[in-house]
């Protein structure tokens, strides 16, 4: 099931613009990311997830492709990002890359190309309609910007042509073309190059952005036949050509283990498990598991949870996300005690843990910034790391940083380092405690107790782990043996009675039983 190091890794998600600036621009750079990758493994992370280093005129946080086979001059030269994959591999920690799959930037030379009047090799690597007044529904299609007779297709913004993996039901035959075309082929040929090229540069994988969105007309969110179709040819290249490389799916659905990724993240969309744990208050009416004042029901999310990890315990991971860089943080909306009992939750049940870039520390969301490079609501998300109270929280040099910085004498890493009760060293001893126990890398997993607001309690083997997110005390009429050891706590331990378990305020606890 899926590969080796992934079954015990721990990624780290670095968004680069915002984790270190060495050359005082204001922007983060390689060799920033470079200089902190003993910080990075001290936390107990032995792989890191790096958002988009490519060239890019940052239309959309660099999720705009100007060239797919070079490394932005924003975050340095070639030799910087070989220098630090070297480093990282050095010290035991995997790479891996984001993959922007089914777009370019609007600068893309290939795009240029397929934009010009008359035909060429680029004609057919992007979506074009075949005359310039059609704009067909259900489709974002741009006009009057290039010479070419016809409009192109957009994935999201007017910047991001899409590149033309076919469609599976043509509606229209006049400038649609089948995902098994010689047009859809080849630029899957060319997704194929562009992942070698890095991964003979040392990288060890990819997340795959917005990777069901490839195959045009392909049903509905989950199944997407003809996409999966397509993943399952790019997975078998990498089985027979890089077998140790890993594949993990921006999909959030079942499918995409079954369409051959190794793992998959389960997002915070409206209703479903991780929304249901600690994101249901950011939608009217919502309510998390961890809402503090037990509105939430632990039993949706048991539910959900349960059904989701059956599908694909067999054959692939969950991917589970502290925050990413499209999702608000979770403070301020949870306090750093109540923090700690989240990330302990979401680390001790059965995935891949993914800690974004600051939240170790409780790095805050920034609500009402103006919006830089189409960051938009996500801009609160990605502000520069809080090093220290030093100059721009010890994150650049520079006058002026691309997003302001945040100076906190609490929220820092330095400040946390020294104090033991941090939400820094809680973390460290967290994922020490993870690493520490075959269970939480295993494939059991049994929800014992979960009742609306009441403490949930569930099984990894021989573990058993009981969290309770309210500011009074709980019990569980759970009957486990009197003599279980207590192995882990955050707050004041449980404690085993005759007839269950009483559980205190804003506690976790892990007993071998």
């Amino acid at each position: 099931m899926g590969n080796n190091w992934l079954k015990s890794a721990v990624f780290y998600e670095i968004y680069p613009n915002s984790f270190m600036d060495t050359n005082g621009d204001g922007y983060g750079d390689l060799k920033g990311i470079t200089s902190k990758l003993d910080y990075v493994k001290s936390l107990g992370a032995n792989a890191i997830w790096l958002n988009p280093h490519y060239d890019s005129p940052f239309m959309d946080g660099g999720y705009d492709v100007r060239d797919f086979f070079k490394v932005s001059p924003r975050f340095g030269t070639e030799e910087d990002f070989d220098e630090f994959i070297r480093m990282a591999h050095s010290k035991g920690i995997k790479v891996i890359l984001d993959l922007v799959a089914g777009h370019t930037s609007e600068q893309n030379p290939d795009f240029l190309r397929s934009a010009e009047p008359t035909e060429n090799e680029m004609y057919d690597r992007f979506i074009w309609t075949r005359g310039e007044w059609d704009f067909p529904q259900g489709f974002k299609a741009i006009g009057g910007r290039h010479n070419r007779k016809g409009n192109y297709i957009v994935n999201f913004y007017s910047t991001q042509p899409s590149l033309n993996y076919g469609f599976n039901k043509i509606d229209e035959p006049s400038w649609q073309m089948s995902y098994k075309s010689e047009a859809a082929l080849k630029t899957r040929e060319w997704l194929k190059s562009v992942m070698r090229f890095w991964l003979d540069r040392g990288a060890d994988g990819f997340r795959v952005d917005m990777a069901d969105s490839l195959v045009k007309n392909d049903g509905d969110w989950g199944e997407k036949p003809a996409t999966s179709e397509l993943w399952q040819d790019v997975r078998a290249m990498l089985d027979k050509e890089y077998p140790d490389a890993v594949l993990i799916s921006e999909w959030s659905n079942p499918q995409a283990i079954r369409a051959g990724f190794h793992a998959d993240f389960m997002l915070d969309h409206w209703g479903n498990p991780y929304n249901l744990l600690v994101r249901g208050e950011e939608a009217p009416d919502g309510h998390s598991y961890f809402d503090i004042k037990g509105s939430g029901d632990a039993a949706k999310f048991a539910k959900g949870f349960t059904e989701w990890y059956d599908q694909i315990k067999d054959d692939g991971y969950l991917a589970i996300i502290s925050c990413n860089h499209d999702t608000p943080r979770l403070a301020p909306i949870y306090s750093h005690d109540q923090l700690k009992l989240i990330y302990a939750t979401l680390f001790t049940l059965p995935g891949v843990p993914f800690i974004y870039y600051g939240d170790e520390i409780g790095m805050k969301y920034i609500k009402d910034l103006p919006s830089v490079e189409c960051g938009f609501a996500r801009t609160g998300s990605r502000t520069p790391m809080q090093w220290s109270t030093d100059k721009n929280a010890g994150f650049s040099t520079a006058e002026k940083t691309f997003l302001p910085t945040e100076i906190d004498k609490n929220i820092n890493v330095e400040a946390q380092q020294k104090d033991k009760k941090s939400l820094l060293n809680f973390v460290k001893s967290l994922l020490a405690f993870r690493k520490s126990r075959e269970e939480f890398t295993s494939r059991d997993f049994e929800i014992v107790h979960a009742v609306g607001s009441e403490p949930l309690c569930y099984k990894r083997g021989n573990l058993l782990c009981i969290v309770n997110p309210l500011s009074s005390k709980g019990s569980v009429n759970i009957v486990v043996p009197p003599k279980s050891k207590e192995l882990f706590s955050e707050g004041k331990a449980a404690k085993i009675k005759k007839d269950g378990i009483d559980v205190p305020p804003l506690s976790f606890t892990v007993f071998e039983v």
